[in-house]
């Protein structure tokens, strides 16, 4: 069990039955009365975000949650299915819970994958991966009004800006965390 003292940003709890992670935190002290705890909570299933107040000596249940190494199996109308390393247990994942990070995934990838009972809630990728460009406009040497880059779309269907000096079938590598261009991969 958590006490107030215990509340800090990023702690996983869980309220109502339903694992929740504080975002934000804010502690306070009143000149008489009990300290006071505000938090800002996101719902890690429903990704709804709420505040609340708490006073010293409430106490809080951990969210117990597991993170699996699994493997990225395929896509389909159910939603993403990836595999468990080990017991090769099979979870899926909906659009909602991976929101753009479905634009990194590529067949056979290793990633992690938080669970909150049986129930796929949240996804960690790798923190760079490859991916081929399938459009990109040619750059018009003297177009330098838009800058150094323009946009391109990656296999995945995830357009991003790149250097003008990458073209169509180039190999990029790209920063999941931000969703930006890193550097050219060789083949």
């Amino acid at each position: 069990m958590y006490s107030c003292s215990d509340l800090k940003k990023g702690l996983k709890i869980l309220l109502d039955g339903e694992p929740h992670v504080i975002v934000a935190f804010d502690f306070t002290k009143p000149g008489k009365g009990q300290a006071l705890y505000k938090c800002k909570l996101r719902n890690m299933l429903t990704g709804s975000l709420f505040d609340r107040t708490y006073r010293s000596g409430e106490s809080f249940e951990p969210a117990s949650l597991e993170e699996r190494d699994m493997q990225f199996l395929y896509q389909d109308d159910s939603g993403y299915v990836f595999m468990d390393q080990k017991s090769y247990e099979q979870t899926i994942l909906t659009e909602d819970v991976l929101g753009d990070d479905k634009y990194f995934l590529i067949d056979n990838m290793e990633v992690k994958v938080l669970l909150f009972g049986e129930r796929g809630i949240g996804l960690t990728l790798p923190i760079f991966v490859t991916l081929r460009v399938t459009v990109s406009d040619p750059w018009v040497k003297g177009d330098t009004a838009a800058g150094n880059s323009k946009p391109a779309t990656v296999e995945t269907g995830y357009t991003l800006q790149v250097p003008s000096f990458v073209d169509e079938g180039t190999l990029i590598q790209i920063d999941t965390r931000t969703g930006e261009y890193v550097t050219r991969v060789k083949e």
